[in-house]
């Protein structure tokens, strides 16, 4: 399952994405994802689903691209997706709706996607 967020500035709704999670005042943080350790993946953070799965991000032409990957040893379950996906599409809304013009989820894997369904 991938994420697309149509928009003519994708490598900047990225770049904006990635300064609201980092950023240290509260007001307009992202506090529900977090970045991993070498800055190519996003992870939910509330503890019921934190690692559960991850998303890389591509900045494509017209839209910015999420992919999901397991965590490494597992699977990606049919509830981790429907979380990931529809919780991704929704911190976008709340926080940079005036930065794209439509965001969807794919309802099954992408040939870009690494997923091992459980």
């Amino acid at each position: 399952m991938a994420v697309y967020l149509e928009t003519d500035k994708p490598a900047q709704l990225l770049s904006e994405f990635n300064r609201r999670i980092k950023q240290t005042e509260q007001k307009g943080k992202i506090t529900t994802w977090e970045i991993s350790s070498d800055g190519k993946f996003y992870t939910h953070k509330s503890t019921e689903w934190k690692a559960q799965a991850w998303f890389a991000a591509a900045a494509d032409a017209g839209r910015l691209r999420f992919n999901i990957y397991p965590s490494k040893g597992k699977g990606v379950s049919i509830t981790a997706y429907g979380y990931y996906h529809g919780h991704l599409i929704e911190t976008f809304l709340n926080h940079f709706d005036g930065m794209f013009t439509l965001g969807s989820a794919t309802a099954y894997p992408t040939s870009q996607d690494s997923v091992k369904s459980t």
